[in-house]
């Protein structure tokens, strides 16, 4: 299995437009599918000079070939971009659901009473809190989800190798990261990271851009993230970062597809007629396949990318 990428433009140009899928292994059918058509039916022939266009396709190649989320060791990329050589950040929420999120029978009373523990967590709590306990990344339950592993994954290592070796000379990036799962359906939210947010809203508008850490997104507050990884491995260029989020099945039901996922891989036989009742539970809760919502899909990638050519070019 293998990370592809594709350099186009200069080896020197200082402006570099960086479009990444698979992130999210699963995800990377609408990712793969906004970068192929992007480069087929505009073209990087229609860059400017002085702008080059990094194209890297299944980050995550193991969970895009296995409809996971996770990599090879069950770890969340996006969780990952954290220094391990410091005390990894604590989830005590998580700790607490563990059990609970992550149950080992899928069917009968324990996962009743993993559901009722959940439901009961939401009801004191509120729905979001639910998804921000689990969702937000944790370090010490390997085969849990959103797990963000206990070092730096292969993934992590190849793209900050490609990262350096590509865009060490570049002075200004905007990388627009492919991902499902959250939002409306077919909706492509735009969530900045908090170092290039004003510029965000100035490329993409106000009312376009998102920001877990001031709690006006539908993601969670997250550590560990691929995008802050790579703003630190680059730290001469000015990065203008964002999550291309599109929305595919309600939260509750993307869970539990996720839930599954984890006890099948944990627990289960994926060969078996459940095990692959699960895996197309999982294409289905991270992909739309359906026309309406791929052309609504394509639509915001090209209008996003774009918006972000425009504001590498005013720079």
């Amino acid at each position: 299995m293998t990370l592809d990428y594709a350099w186009f433009g200069s080896s020197e140009a200082p402006k570099v437009l960086v479009l990444l899928s698979a992130t999210h292994g699963v995800e990377g059918f609408c990712g793969s599918g906004c970068q192929i058509g992007w480069l087929t039916e505009v073209g990087p022939e229609t860059l400017p000079q002085d702008t080059a266009l990094f194209v890297l396709h299944a980050v995550n190649p193991y969970g895009f070939a296995w409809l996971r989320r996770t990599n090879e060791d069950n770890v969340d990329l996006n969780r990952n971009f954290i220094d391990f050589a410091k005390s990894v950040p604590a989830a005590p929420e998580y700790d607490r659901l563990a059990v609970a999120i992550c149950p080992r029978e899928w069917s009968g009373p324990g996962r009743v009473d993993a559901d009722r523990q959940l439901a009961d967590y939401a009801a004191e709590h509120g729905d979001f809190a639910l998804q921000s306990a689990i969702t937000g990344g944790q370090y010490h339950h390997p085969n849990g989800l959103f797990y963000g592993g206990s070092k730096a994954t292969w993934s992590r290592r190849t793209l900050e190798d490609l990262a350096r070796r590509y865009m060490g000379h570049a002075r200004h990036i905007a990388l627009i990261d492919y991902h499902t799962g959250l939002g409306p359906y077919g909706y492509g939210e735009l969530i900045a990271s908090s170092a290039g947010y004003q510029r965000s809203i100035a490329w993409y508008g106000a009312d376009q851009v998102t920001n877990p850490d001031l709690g006006n997104s539908t993601s969670a507050k997250v550590v560990g993230t691929m995008m802050q990884g790579l703003e630190k491995v680059l730290p001469q260029a000015i990065a203008t970062s964002i999550t291309l989020e599109y929305g595919v099945k309600p939260v509750p039901e993307t869970i539990n597809a996720l839930r599954a996922d984890g006890w099948l891989h944990a627990h289960g036989d994926i060969n078996s007629a459940e095990g692959r009742c699960i895996k197309q539970d999982m294409r289905e809760a991270f992909y739309g396949d359906e026309p309406i919502w791929k052309e609504k899909v394509r639509k915001r990638s090209d209008e996003v990318i774009a918006r972000a050519l425009k504001g590498l070019a005013a720079l």
